[in-house]
């Protein structure tokens, strides 16, 4: 008897086992969605530069993380100041809560250095992970993709590339094809660096040129792969320059999701892709790949304690937004 109750306890354990197995596998495999949860709250509006203020400047592509001290900091690319050039600088502004509204101005915080190569007037989108210790900030320069290191996660110095010419670019798709917008995650040893560039035209004409999502990986941070096409065109988005920007990825039970803006201002818009191959989000095509469309524009994507947000720009060009987010099953 002792025997037969052991055999039917071993069996009802190897059967909530396949069971338990069964409701993970089923969870990991789940399809979401990402759904904006809940009103806006501004973060961060259009500054005073003082000197550099222009009479039409937007606060555009923008990179969001936490320092050191538990503090939140945002830094927003202003274009249209009146920095020499092409107009683009950084301005920062601190939270002391990620839903706190109207963080604190906290001036200009970095601008183009062409002593190291960089062009004038021409910073771009930046982006900050943390690693270990270090906060690295990835951004552009109009042309080439470059990186700034910080020990606090505020004040951030460039890294001057080890090589002949002593500038901060780490990689360029060539002369005038503005390389730009990169958003960098890690997957296991290996950095995916996700970005946009291309010479085209805007507004009307910008259907006339070619765009894509391009990534390119490293393992250290100074050795590039080849760029990687991952996404590109789709029967929603088109092909032209304009709509493969601020791309931005997520990792979210199993799947890899890519944010992909089309449009600024009041008609903003990005479409979401959904793929388990970090380096595939559908290439001249969406069909199993298209998950829905969000009315925003340059998304970041934030996890902290367990909860989603999302921030972008206000739909009026003069400042950043801040809502919950979560992740429904379709």
């Amino acid at each position: 008897m002792k025997i037969q109750t052991n055999r039917f306890l071993i069996l009802a354990v190897i059967i909530s086992l396949v069971a338990i197995s069964h409701a993970i596998n089923a969870q990991s495999d789940r399809k979401l969605k990402p759904v904006i949860d809940g009103d806006w709250w501004s973060v961060g509006d259009n500054p005073d530069l003082g000197e550099l203020t222009g009479d039409r400047q937007q606060p555009v592509d923008f990179g969001v993380w936490q320092a050191e001290d538990g503090t939140w900091q945002l830094w927003s690319c202003i274009r249209g100041t009146k920095d020499p050039g092409k107009t683009r600088l950084f301005h920062g502004w601190e939270g002391q809560q990620i839903t706190d509204s109207i963080w604190v101005p906290k001036g200009v915080k970095m601008r183009a250095d062409p002593t190291v190569g960089e062009t004038s007037g021409g910073l771009q989108a930046p982006h900050v992970i943390r690693e270990g210790d270090i906060w690295i900030m990835f951004y552009g320069d109009w042309s080439s993709i470059c990186m700034a290191t910080s020990k606090d996660g505020k004040i951030f110095k460039r890294v001057i590339q080890d090589n002949m010419e002593r500038v901060t670019a780490m990689f360029s798709d060539g002369a005038g094809q503005n390389t730009r917008d990169a958003m960098v995650i890690k997957i296991g040893d290996t950095y995916y660096n996700y970005y946009t560039s291309g010479a085209g035209l805007w507004g009307e004409q910008a259907h006339k040129t070619d765009g894509a999502v391009y990534c390119r990986t490293s393992k250290d941070l100074v050795h590039w792969s080849d760029r990687i096409v991952v996404s590109r065109a789709g029967s929603i988005t088109g092909r032209g320059w304009g709509a493969h920007e601020c791309p931005h990825v997520v990792h979210v039970e199993g799947y890899y999701y890519l944010f992909r803006t089309q449009a600024y201002g009041k008609n903003n818009i990005t479409t979401v892709y959904r793929s388990k191959d970090p380096l595939d989000f559908g290439i001249d095509t969406d069909e199993g790949y298209f998950v829905n469309r969000l009315p925003v524009a340059a998304p970041e994507l934030i996890l902290y304690k367990g909860q989603w947000f999302i921030a972008a720009l206000n739909p009026d060009l003069d400042g950043i937004r801040m809502a919950k987010l979560r992740w429904a099953v379709e």
